[in-house]
């Protein structure tokens, strides 16, 4: 067993070795293998990443993300070019999809809205308004709504579990009622259960994943 030193050790040299991040302005403090990291980056992207550094290292149970994004002068943007920048890139990243979302950007945060068939798209919208500059925070409220009913939703996602090298599917339990899954079991990492929950994403039709998987070390 991990004692909260060590985990605080790791992550505070996990966070100096990610070059996308400056370390030094952020706080980490643990108590019985909960995270909590403070401070603040330059960017919203900066601080999610900070929070996956931190989830990398073994022992972590869970993470409090309390870090403050603080955009340079030269960085900050009025939200109407946010928005403008904003759609634009959405129209490059998904040309078949980009009319069913809608944006709305307020004091640098943005809100996705609309409906789209498959979760890559939802999750591609997200990770685009993320690169966009000037962006303080995301909320993602595009809901999934699949034209073709889910089939043999459980069979398929357990067949990816077994296929993926980093995971044993035999830990792992997947309960689907619909469209809906649930994810139960331990693994030994957050990147396994990460992973499962990628894999369950991934089946025809799946609108809502449940992760429940616990962390074993």
């Amino acid at each position: 067993m991990r004692t909260d030193s060590d985990i605080k050790r790791d992550v505070e040299e996990e966070l100096k070795y990610d070059a996308d991040i400056t370390s030094t302005d952020i706080g980490v403090s643990v108590k019985d293998g909960v995270v909590s990291l403070t401070g603040f980056v330059g960017s919203y992207r900066q601080k999610l990443k900070a929070e996956t550094d931190a989830k990398r290292i073994g022992g972590v149970m869970a993470v409090a993300n309390d870090i403050e994004v603080r955009l340079a002068s030269v960085d900050s943007r009025p939200d109407p070019e946010i928005a403008r920048d904003l759609v634009a890139q959405l129209k490059f990243e998904l040309p078949f999809s980009h009319d069913k979302i809608k944006c709305v950007v307020k004091n640098g945060r943005v809100t996705l809205e609309g409906e789209l068939e498959w979760n890559y798209q939802r999750t591609r919208a997200e990770s685009t308004a993320l690169r966009v500059k000037g962006v303080l925070g995301i909320t993602n409220h595009i809901n999934l709504a699949p034209r073709v009913k889910p089939t043999e939703v459980k069979a398929k996602i357990e067949n990816a579990l077994k296929r993926s090298a980093q995971l044993d599917a035999n830990r792992i339990t997947v309960d689907a009622t619909g469209s809906e899954v649930v994810l139960r079991g331990s693994v030994r990492s957050w990147t396994e259960r990460d992973e499962a929950e990628r894999a369950a994403w991934m089946a025809p039709g799946v609108t809502k994943v449940e992760n429940r998987i616990t962390i074993a070390y």
